[in-house]
């Protein structure tokens, strides 16, 4: 055993002799100790990094609260926000409502009990547009008026069965029973007017008028005009002409008078008058004009026909 244990030692020695040996023929110097630093933050930096994660945590609970404050101020929930709730159908708002921008809404109602209202500084204007984008309709209500700009428009009535009004580029319709007129100065119509009455209310005066051209009234099967509880009058600065192509005038009355008939002039003397006498005679020219003569046993149309001289 002692000679085993002497044995390893003297071979452990060769070997460490063995390596001194070789490191020394190989010039292998032994790395020297070097510099200790410290790992970690010192000094200023640790205050500033503490500083930053300080302001990070204030800022977060300040998001944080405003977050919950204009969460309560707005009323969110899973139904919407505040007065608008989101569902199925749509958007439901109750109250008013502020639109800044353009809206686009396939339908707007209210609700059964309550009004529909819409109110805009300026005006309001609403468009209707095709699948291209194109605009095919507007209206538009401002403080000038409002106006409609579209190929027809129609008004209908409440149970949207009956048309009572239409309009586009050719005519304008109105299939009422009855179309009034309450403004002092009446209707005043540009053109002709294409109706089958024309009658005042109760205890009214009607009242067709042309102040500076020519009042016409024209029906393929004839016009009426009657005056069944008052007086009805025609009046002309120049002249009046009643017309008739095919057929004759009827004038039926208890009574027909002709105001301010001029006299017939003596042939003899033109400028000789007649003596005034109280029954008259009617005489009518060939150019239509009518005129009094004296009327005597004989007709004396004749003798005062010089009067058609100047017609």
């Amino acid at each position: 055993m002692e000679q085993s244990a002497t044995l390893n030692i003297e071979n452990l020695k060769i070997t460490q002799e063995q390596f001194i040996l070789a490191s020394q023929s190989l010039h292998l110097q032994r790395p020297g100790c070097e510099a200790v630093y410290p790992v970690g933050l010192y000094g200023w930096r640790k205050r500033c990094l503490y500083f930053f994660l300080l302001l990070l945590l204030v800022t977060m609970i300040v998001n944080l609260a405003l977050t919950v404050w204009i969460i309560k101020v707005m009323n969110f929930s899973t139904d919407g926000m505040g007065e608008l709730q989101l569902n199925q159908d749509g958007l439901h708002l109750e109250g008013v409502g502020e639109f800044q921008m353009p809206l686009y809404v396939s339908e707007i109602q209210s609700r059964r009990d309550r009004l529909l209202v819409l109110r805009s500084e300026k005006n309001v204007t609403l468009n209707a547009r095709n699948h291209q984008g194109q605009l095919t309709g507007q209206l538009t209500v401002g403080p000038e008026g409002v106006e409609a700009q579209c190929q027809r428009l129609e008004v209908r009535s409440s149970d949207g069965g009956r048309l009572l009004f239409s309009a586009d580029e050719e005519e304008v319709t109105m299939t009422t029973e009855k179309f009034t007129v309450t403004g002092s100065e009446g209707a005043v119509f540009g053109h002709s007017v294409e109706t089958p009455l024309i009658q005042a209310p109760t205890s009214e005066d009607l009242r067709l008028e042309s102040p500076t051209r020519i009042l016409t009234m024209e029906a393929p099967r004839g016009v009426e005009v009657s005056a069944a509880m008052g007086t009805l009058k025609i009046g002309s600065r120049k002249d009046l002409q009643l017309e008739a192509t095919e057929g004759e005038i009827l004038l039926d009355a208890d009574s027909i008078r002709l105001e301010n008939l001029p006299l017939g002039l003596y042939a003899a003397s033109a400028g000789e008058p007649f003596r005034k006498q109280a029954v008259y005679e009617v005489c009518v020219c060939p150019s239509g004009k009518i005129y009094l003569s004296p009327a005597e046993s004989v007709s004396t149309c004749q003798a005062m026909s010089s009067i058609c001289l100047w017609s």
